[in-house]
């Protein structure tokens, strides 16, 4: 028996021989030369994606320049369109207002049915001035004067009591 305190018996040394030397080297060479070049491409890839990258973002800053455009367009064009829905109020207000001005003009005016055709001759208002005191029988002191006064045309052959206003004819 051996005891606890005894060295274990003596081993044989091992040897690389030169040849054995050379084929490792050979190996580990090859095997750096291979990761050497993995590590150059995995370079060009991250060079390519960072030159990607770079190309994205001022892409994507381009995109957001644009959309900051369109949203003041977007804005300037609501406030157009409010602009034109006030115009629209304003304009139908308006019309109506004329409507009622048209409306109230016309409580003052005088027409005048049966007299015969061309029986004005070219001056209406002189016409009017002289045959409406003998028709009413009334003096006017001052005499008779009229903004406008317009011949409306023969009656309509459907033998209604109104004036046929498509074929009217003006007399100023």
């Amino acid at each position: 028996m051996t005891s606890p305190h005894t060295s274990p018996p003596p081993t044989k040394p091992t040897t690389v021989s030169d040849k054995d030397h050379s084929t490792t080297m050979d190996q580990i060479l090859q095997e750096i030369t291979t990761v050497s070049r993995r590590i150059e491409g995995m370079d060009a890839s991250i060079t390519s994606l960072t030159l990607e990258t770079k190309s994205m973002r001022s892409d994507i800053a381009g995109f957001q320049s644009r959309v900051t455009g369109l949203e003041q367009h977007m804005g300037s064009l609501e406030a157009q369109a409010n602009v034109s829905q006030e115009r629209d109020q304003d304009l139908l207000y308006l019309r109506s207002k004329l409507t009622d001005m048209e409306d109230k003009s016309r409580r003052d005016n005088i027409r005048l049915l049966g007299i015969p055709e061309n029986e004005e001759g070219t001056d209406v208002q002189a016409f009017l001035s002289s045959t409406l005191p003998k028709l009413t029988s009334l003096d006017f002191d001052p005499p008779l004067e009229f903004q406008r006064a317009h011949r409306i045309g023969p009656k309509r052959s459907d033998n209604s009591s109104r004036p046929d206003h498509s074929s009217h004819a003006c007399a100023a």
